[in-house]
């Protein structure tokens, strides 16, 4: 059997396209099990011709806001290769079969784990891209211990199961994993514990970094020991609650700080746009301000919202042109981004407490 695999021409920026960040780790384990059945694959991105004639297509999806690049490639390739089967699968047809299957009706929806999870028994195969990688992606974990309202991994995954080791896995100098709540894996301080004494057959240490914020209320001083001993890199903190949180914030800063990471490695994720209002969520970037570390902002969009239509820049938007949280306006939702931009590059050079204004590197101006 001929399979092809399709990453979505998903609006990416241009330095994303190979980042870690959107790498198709999905769509490589596929790869690997359709290959081990003795299938011939191929993987492509975006809307071309593969140089063969695919029995199946597999097209991945992602964000539910960018379903347009999925049914845009589903419409592609059903026009090149009639006779092929096409299933749609990922985080928005999982979401959103109902929307999915109603907009690409010539396709099936495939919801979860591919084969009921059994890809994710073996390797990414990382030959399928284009390029050569320095990294690879792991999981400790599926799924999530906690049950955001925002969030949909544990609606995708609703299931937490963890593995004791990662040992076999490890391939590459760089580990950037994948977990949603890594701390939450009860066999975490072991398997850190591996990482720290682990050396590739070149005699490399590895290094790590994590792309989901770390669970404040499962960092302890030990495990943060752990984390750096592990060689991990620009932490992140998880802070999506309401701003009366922040002595536990301050906490896990001081704990990671005290460990040896410094205020050009760590970051602190913030929800924003969202339950919170503006002037809590100034207020939260202000007490971030006084530690001295900067803040990844996420703008928020509803699970049910299949486009995005927000024009990043300072041209303002009229109300209806993109999801705009009760309680917020288009002006905040820029001002809010602008202000973290501004207060990253005072933390980053170390300027004096206020808001970094582009142009006037000396001027500093109080935070609202």
């Amino acid at each position: 059997m001929r399979v092809l695999l399709v990453e979505p021409a998903f609006p990416l920026p241009e330095k994303s396209k190979n980042h870690a960040h959107f790498l198709p780790i999905g769509l490589l384990k596929i790869g690997t099990y359709h290959m081990q059945r003795g299938d011939q694959v191929r993987l492509v991105r975006g809307e071309r011709r593969c140089g063969f004639t695919p029995d199946r297509i597999l097209i991945t999806s992602l964000f539910t806001y960018w379903s347009g690049a999925v049914h845009d490639a589903a419409a592609f390739y059903h026009s090149a290769y009639p006779k092929a089967s096409i299933e749609i699968g990922g985080i928005y047809a999982t979401l959103l079969p109902g929307d999915c299957k109603r907009r690409s009706p010539f396709a099936s929806v495939r919801r979860g784990l591919y084969r009921r999870g059994a890809a994710e028994a073996v390797l990414p195969d990382y030959s399928l891209l284009p390029e050569p990688l320095d990294y690879q992606i792991v999981h400790t974990s599926r799924g999530c211990t906690r049950r955001c309202a925002f969030c949909g991994t544990w609606r995708i995954e609703p299931k937490f199961t963890c593995k004791t080791t990662i040992l076999p896995e490890l391939l590459k100098p760089r580990l950037v994993f994948y977990d949603n709540n890594l701390l939450a894996n009860s066999h975490i301080d072991e398997i850190l514990r591996e990482i720290a004494n682990y050396c590739l057959p070149n005699g490399r240490r590895v290094r790590c970094e994590s792309q989901s914020g770390f669970d404040r209320r499962l960092l302890t001083p030990e495990r943060a020991r752990l984390l750096k001993a592990a060689r991990f890199e620009n932490p992140r903190i998880a802070w999506d609650g309401a701003y009366s949180s922040w002595p536990d914030v301050r906490r896990a800063v001081r704990i990671l700080k005290s460990v040896g990471y410094g205020r050009k490695d760590i970051h602190v994720f913030m929800l924003y746009n969202h339950a919170l209002a503006y002037q809590e969520m100034l207020k939260k970037l202000d007490a971030c301000r006084r530690w001295m570390v900067r803040v990844v902002d996420c703008r928020y969009r509803p699970l049910t919202a299949t486009e995005d239509n927000y024009e990043p820049g300072p041209k303002s938007q009229p109300p209806g042109a993109y999801h705009i949280a009760p309680g917020w306006t288009d002006a905040q939702v820029r001002g809010f981004r602008r202000a973290v931009r501004h207060q990253n590059i005072a933390v980053l050079l170390g300027l004096p407490q206020g808001r970094y204004i582009p142009g006037c590197e000396r001027r500093m101006v109080a935070t609202h």
